[in-house]
């Protein structure tokens, strides 16, 4: 197990409060330290914000490209790794309609958009499936969308990227884990006589693994959040299942380790409601989304199963209802329109909103390649797989429009 992130939350205000960014990079540096020597490898170190639109002000929106630059300059100088500069809103149309010039104005700057809170609004659905269809073409291989995410139903403090974002000018911090490798070394394990172990044997060994990761954990973190000289409230734990895109770290592997012949088939669902429901059960204090994480291309299992044919796109979203992220480094045809992406925004926002929980999408349009075809992406956090297919066509009548409606919670 890892840690993926040490994420500082903070109001950097407009223009750029340098002080602050440097007093962050000082708490991540110090942070990072403490961790380390409690034995834990920290992937990287982070920064997120207040959601632009408010940081710059409706008058100042078309600064966003520049805030990026400026903001990818100072948070290398303080030995950052990233920012989240948080999501576009849907009271601020033109918010979405900035974020592709940004993103390709910037290397390490990540970026979301609303597309349901209280209720879904149809007019930003649509905005944030303008915005992935526009941001495909910035890279070859449509690597740009890596860092924008719609949000539906998702809090402040959940220190995973592209989805952090502050709310509160007082600064604090959250942990984001990469503990695929728990689930599956729990669901390895075998008795004397080389009797596979029970559910609950598995389960109960996976909640006190997280158990104990968590106490030390936040034991470390509350002496980071007691030292007077940084003055930063800790947040709290997002241990999601994250994986790492080998098998030994493949949440995909975990599902098959507990009996299913390939993730994608029936008893997937229950596999990860198990999952889920494992970190939902061990004491330690949540934040973000805390469970099952389905990240295609960064688990060499989903890949491959991807690839396969077996894994679809409806099934991801079918264990959205029980896992933690939603729908995440999704490969799509590179011809993909907005219209096409809308009726998958508006189920994934459906869901959260009648399940009460926090869901995202990252889609990723790969140019000039089709359903079915290879990809060839060259980046150490991911596993190459086949580009899946959207059943999807333009909504129309009523779906059509541009209101804001509200879907009653269970």
């Amino acid at each position: 197990m890892k840690i993926r992130s040490i994420t500082y939350f903070c109001n950097p205000k407009y223009p750029l409060d340098e002080k602050v960014i440097q007093a962050a990079g000082e708490f991540l540096a110090k942070a990072k330290s403490a961790y380390e020597a409690a034995g834990y490898e920290v992937q990287t170190v982070r920064l997120a914000t207040i959601p632009f639109p408010k940081l710059l002000g409706e008058k100042q929106i078309t600064d966003l490209p520049k805030l990026a630059e400026r903001f990818s300059k100072l948070i290398e100088h303080n030995g950052i790794g990233y920012v989240s500069v948080g999501p576009a809103l849907p009271e601020s149309p033109q918010s979405f309609e900035v974020i592709p010039e940004a993103i390709a104005a910037s290397q390490n700057v990540f970026f979301g958009g609303v597309i349901a809170d209280e209720k879904i609004h149809l007019a930003a659905l649509r905005a944030c499936a303008e915005v992935i269809v526009k941001c495909a073409p910035i890279d070859p291989n449509g690597f740009a969308n890596l860092r924008f995410a719609a949000l539906a139903n998702v809090p402040a403090g959940a220190p995973f990227f592209p989805a952090a974002y502050h709310d509160d000018d007082q600064p604090a911090f959250a942990i984001a884990t990469e503990a695929a490798d728990l689930a599956v070394d729990a669901f390895s394990r075998q008795t004397m006589d080389n009797r596979p172990w029970t559910i609950d044997e598995g389960r109960r060994t996976l909640i006190a693994e997280i158990e104990k990761h968590g106490k030390a954990i936040a034991r470390i973190a509350n002496e980071l959040s007691n030292n007077q000289i940084f003055g930063v409230r800790f947040g709290g734990i997002d241990f999601s299942l994250a994986p790492f895109p080998d098998d030994a770290h493949s949440l995909g592997n975990a599902v098959e380790k507990m009996g299913v012949p390939k993730i994608g088939l029936h008893g997937s669902l229950a596999a990860a409601a198990l999952l889920t429901e494992a970190v939902d059960r061990a004491n330690f204090p949540h934040t973000g989304f805390s469970g099952f994480m389905q990240p295609v291309l960064e688990d060499s299992v989903l890949a491959r199963r991807a690839a396969e044919g077996s894994l679809t796109i409806k099934d991801l979203l079918l264990y959205s209802t029980v896992c933690g992220t939603g729908l995440d480094t999704v490969p799509l045809p590179g011809d993909t329109t907005a219209e096409q992406i809308v009726p998958l925004l508006l189920d994934l926002s459906a869901l959260a909103l009648r399940l009460d929980k926090p869901l995202t999408a990252r889609l990723m349009p790969v140019p000039g390649k089709k359903a079915g075809d290879a990809t060839s992406f060259d980046f150490g956090f991911f596993a190459n797989s086949k580009v899946m297919a959207l059943d999807a066509i333009p909504l129309n009548s009523s779906l059509a429009g541009d209101e804001s409606f509200s879907i009653q919670s269970r």
